[in-house]
């Protein structure tokens, strides 16, 4: 479709209205809204006309179905990830289970009690539902849940400490992903922020320094993505825990991943569960729903009953409520913690951190056997694989990746157009198909894109 040497192209350029009474886009009107088939013919004129293009009569339906695919392609689509980063924040974090899945499936499908009590016949409260699971799991007195992270940190200092102080060490005052600084969120809530210690040290005599009768809470805040080593020095919360009761002022922990059993028989080791959490004395813990705990993204607050109760009061608590399906989702994600056995086979994100390096050395040799079957030229190479989402961010996992030959570039810009992208990482100048991070379900799914892309 290239233009001949003399010839303007534009020139034969049918019109849309042509267009629309051919044989063949008048096929596409039977299948596709005639308003969605007039901006996908529209579109490729503009395309024809910018690129100067001759284009055949029996060439514009094919540019206009491609046209449609595009206006028709949802904007939020399934991936495959092959990155070796299991809760990669930039792909929707943690998997759900498919307890999860087929709880969302149920109670999407009509209505439900939500805020209704059953028992009573009158109103209820959304905010009633996950809680006696949380106590069950990680032993504090109440919970609830919110949206996200950073809005369970807004909703509990306006809660306890809006207009007072909230002490926090200069080496917990972190940006996280998306630009977005610690210190500016726990600003939206009202509260006045005193910063102690230097960015390497803090003692507990700054705490108490610091201390005063305008002091609404300490703050300790997980520190994500990096870890401090050296001449470094911090205050645990079971050491501030009897100075704060003493002065009676609440501690607000962000933990952060919202881990709920211990890993380190996996080589992961360093973060308390949120149960240990709970257990070194915090008022109160907040934690994510979609990372290490492998739900949907929600903010869940456990401890005190007093704290939680002022949290459920506070306006902001409406604004960053949670639905329905996010109840649902977390509701049976944390059914499965009630077996760890079932939580670490059941939720994918936990499956995948735990599963064995062979098993994903097999997976990998089966891939390579599919695609040289196929004539595409591939190896297995050793990887190393990360949890992601600021969990363990030193620690790596032994794993496996299928590499393509060829020129990485190329392959990796191919892989992400297919039906199902495919997302993977290039290292050394190859591109690698990190197995870890890929439910063994999609492997035939990702066999089918590499030949789509690459034969």
């Amino acid at each position: 479709m290239t233009e001949p040497r003399g010839v303007d192209a534009r020139r034969a350029i049918p019109s849309v209205a042509a267009l629309l009474e051919s044989e063949d886009v008048v096929e596409l009107l039977t299948a596709h809204p005639r308003s969605t088939v007039v901006r996908a013919i529209r579109t490729a004129l503009a395309r024809a006309r910018d690129d100067r293009a001759v284009v055949s009569h029996n060439d514009w339906k094919s540019l206009i179905v491609a046209e449609l695919a595009n206006i028709e392609a949802r904007s939020l689509r399934n991936v495959i990830n092959a990155t070796g980063v299991i809760l990669h924040t930039n792909l929707g974090r943690a998997p759900l289970a498919n307890a999860a899945i087929e709880a969302i499936r149920e109670l999407a499908d009509g209505y439900t009690n939500l805020e209704y009590d059953l028992e009573k016949g009158s109103r209820g409260s959304r905010y009633v539902h996950c809680v006696e699971l949380l106590r069950e799991l990680t032993g504090a007195e109440d919970a609830i849940v919110v949206n996200n992270g950073a809005a369970a940190l807004v909703l509990s200092l306006s809660a306890i400490a809006r207009g007072r102080e909230v002490i926090v060490s200069r080496g917990e005052l972190i940006e996280i992903g998306g630009s977005f600084r610690v210190p500016d969120i726990m600003a939206r809530s009202g509260a006045v922020l005193v910063e102690v210690g230097t960015t390497n040290r803090t003692h507990i005599d700054d705490y108490i320094r610091a201390m005063g009768p305008r002091t609404g809470a300490i703050a300790k805040i997980h520190r994500s993505n990096f870890v401090q080593e050296g001449f470094v020095a911090d205050v645990a919360v079971a050491s501030l825990a009897p100075i704060a009761a003493e002065h009676g002022i609440p501690i607000v922990h962000d933990l952060g991943s919202g881990l709920m059993i211990d890993l380190s028989p996996y080589g992961l080791a360093g973060e308390p569960t949120a149960r240990q959490a709970i257990d070194a004395g915090a008022t109160i813990v907040l934690m994510s729903g979609d990372k290490l705990l492998g739900g949907p993204q929600a903010g869940i607050v456990l401890g005190s009953r007093d704290v939680v109760a002022r949290m459920r009061k506070d306006p902001f608590a409406r604004a960053m409520r949670v639905d329905k399906l996010t109840i649902a989702a977390l509701t049976a994600t944390l059914e499965l913690y009630r077996d760890p056995e079932s939580a670490t086979t059941g939720i994918p994100a936990l499956a995948m951190i735990t599963a064995s390096a062979a098993s994903i050395r097999t997976r990998c040799e089966l891939v390579l056997m599919s695609l040289l079957e196929r004539n595409i030229r591939a190896d297995v190479r050793e990887s190393e694989a990360t949890v992601g989402a600021g969990a363990f961010p030193t620690s790596v996992i032994p794993s496996f990746a299928v590499v393509l030959e060829g020129d990485a570039q190329v392959i990796e810009k191919r892989l992400r157009a297919t039906r199902t992208p495919v997302i993977g990482r290039i290292l050394d100048g190859s591109f690698q198909l990190d197995l870890r991070s890929v439910d063994a379900r999609f492997d035939s799914l990702l066999i089918d894109a590499i030949h789509t892309a690459l034969s």
